[in-house]
């Protein structure tokens, strides 16, 4: 094939992807799904990363209504995001695959768990007195985010949805889901693109990837 027709390919499918793809099945109900597939691979080794850049990963975070719009995110910040949903994604992976988990991916759920006090702290206003809140500097933005992202995907982990659970079954895709019915694609372009696989390989006599 022309190398400029598969690059042209290549960046329609991103453009179509980043812009078109839907929630995989279950990520409106868990903020750690979404995380686990904030990172979308394409065809050809490419790959889209919503948390690629501070500025991605505020937006992010604001769309799920985990930061300010303002919040000023930094590479810090961003690249701590990245390290929870790699090992979100290997708990699930480990999940999935029904196989242990690696002892990094649970000690860094349990570390942002412990991050954040669980309960709101007094505080005290020199005019208004004490009063009780949570604390939310720009700061501790971010730990609050991973604490949070980091309790729904140990709820989901120990939850009856667990064995439901799955990986999409559309190579290269690498999206997770929570399987309705017999359903194992995270999209319907997923699963046509698996269709067509299947329909290929009955006709060139090879087994489907």
């Amino acid at each position: 094939m022309d190398v400029a027709l598969r690059y042209h390919e290549v960046v329609d499918e991103i453009a179509t992807v980043d812009h078109e793809l839907p929630p995989a099945p279950g990520e409106d109900e868990h903020l750690s799904l979404a995380l686990a597939n904030s990172v979308i691979a394409l065809p050809g080794g490419h790959f889209i990363d919503h948390l690629g850049t501070p500025d991605a990963a505020n937006r992010w975070l604001t769309e799920r209504d985990l930061a300010p719009v303002d919040s000023g995110m930094r590479d810090m910040c961003a690249s701590q995001l990245r390290s929870l949903r790699e090992q979100v994604r290997a708990l699930f992976a480990a999940r999935v695959s029904a196989l242990p988990a690696i002892p990094a991916a649970l000690s860094s759920i349990n570390d942002a768990l412990t991050r954040v006090p669980t309960a709101p702290l007094l505080q005290w206003d020199d005019k208004a007195g004490p009063y009780r809140a949570a604390p939310h500097p720009t700061t501790q933005i971010v730990d609050h985010a991973l604490a949070t992202l980091a309790a729904d995907a140990a709820d989901l982990l120990t939850s009856d949805e667990a064995d439901r659970l799955t990986a999409c079954g559309s190579a290269p895709c690498t999206r997770f889901l929570v399987r309705r019915g017999r359903r194992t694609w995270c999209s319907t372009r997923c699963g046509d693109r698996a269709r067509a696989a299947r329909a290929y390989a009955r006709r060139t006599g090879r087994d489907t990837p």
